[in-house]
């Protein structure tokens, strides 16, 4: 088969597309003849070696997590009903940007009324986006800021919000992401690439700060968004685009009395949540939750997703399409 193959850490240049042998489920896997892939943010921090205490891998490694695809084989125990199904789901570790690609039983069967490109970009974002919507208080009538509000999760968090009559402030870097989040329900817009920006928060909230936060933007920015929480209001820090995520002193948070969250809350098999996949397939087929794909990139051109990501150059997601 072939795949994308991280050689070392490094810089996206160190992504190479090569020929590997075809995988075997073992117990408890499903084998995925592999469509669609998801390409996220933190993949390319994981490529030049970051996050290593959050994840475990070593060059050379196929990279990629969330999938869309055809059953082709199943191990030991596992029924071969899945086998011909078209199902969305996470690859088992790592793995996804390659034609085939092993993953548990945790899959879910896509519905004809969603095709599989869709249910693809929204199932990663979906996910952490439905299970902050699950952590958070009612947004409902609530001033909610959302930083890094034009990436495919941030957009995703804009029409949650927005369904739920939030007063919803999206906060981005320049006027065509900013447009792209009014489009998806925003009420204020404000470029953060533009000094005191947190400044237009507090007018836009009539200065008493914003109840919720969903700080996705990490870094100085991050820090920037928690100084806008009101004392006794609500923040996650679960984004570093910008290299870390934001700094946020919790014995600071404690004296103010804000409830903070982070990345560790947001992980798929933490006990604070009861979000499935199948929820988020669902949410996404009555129309609650709809990706916004930007560029799809060919398995060759993983590394230019990769860029592209770095670049801050997308307006929503990317995916790669793996087979045509």
């Amino acid at each position: 088969m072939r795949a994308a193959v991280v050689t070392e850490f490094g810089g996206p240049d160190v992504i190479e597309t090569r020929d590997l042998p075809d995988p075997e489920p073992g117990a408890g896997q499903v084998l995925v003849e592999v469509e669609f892939a998801d390409v996220i943010f933190v993949e390319t921090a994981i490529r030049r070696g970051g996050h290593g205490k959050f994840f475990d891998v070593e060059p050379p490694y196929v990279p990629g997590g969330t999938l869309g695809g055809r059953v082709r084989a199943v191990g030991p125990d596992v029924p071969t009903d899945w086998i011909g199904k078209t199902v969305v789901g996470r690859a088992d570790g790592f793995g996804a940007h390659a034609e085939l690609a092993l993953t548990t039983t945790d899959l879910v069967d896509v519905p004809p009324e969603l095709d599989l490109r869709t249910a693809v970009a929204v199932y990663g974002d979906g996910f952490t986006a439905l299970m902050l919507e699950e952590l958070a208080p009612s947004m409902a009538g609530r001033d909610v800021l959302i930083t890094a509000s034009a990436g495919g999760m941030g957009l995703l968090l804009i029409q949650l919000a927005h369904k739920t009559g939030a007063h919803v402030i999206a906060a981005a870097r320049g006027e065509e992401k900013l447009r792209l989040s009014r489009a998806q329900g925003a009420d204020v817009l404000i470029d953060y690439s533009k000094p005191s920006w947190e400044k237009l928060v507090l007018e836009a909230t009539n200065n008493r700060g914003a109840d919720i936060v969903f700080e996705g933007a990490g870094g100085e920015l991050g820090a920037a968004a928690f100084s806008v929480v009101k004392d006794g209001g609500w923040f996650s820090a679960h984004g570093a685009p910008s290299g870390n995520f934001a700094p946020i002193d919790p014995a600071e948070a404690a004296r103010r009395g804000v409830t903070l969250k982070g990345i560790m809350d947001l992980r798929a098999d933490s006990t604070t949540t009861t979000i499935t996949g199948a929820d988020v397939i669902a949410r996404a087929a009555a129309g609650d939750l709809t990706p916004v794909i930007d560029q799809l990139y060919d398995l060759d051109q993983v590394s230019a997703a990769h860029q592209a990501l770095e670049n801050r150059t997308l307006r929503g997601k990317a995916l790669i399409r793996v087979s045509r």
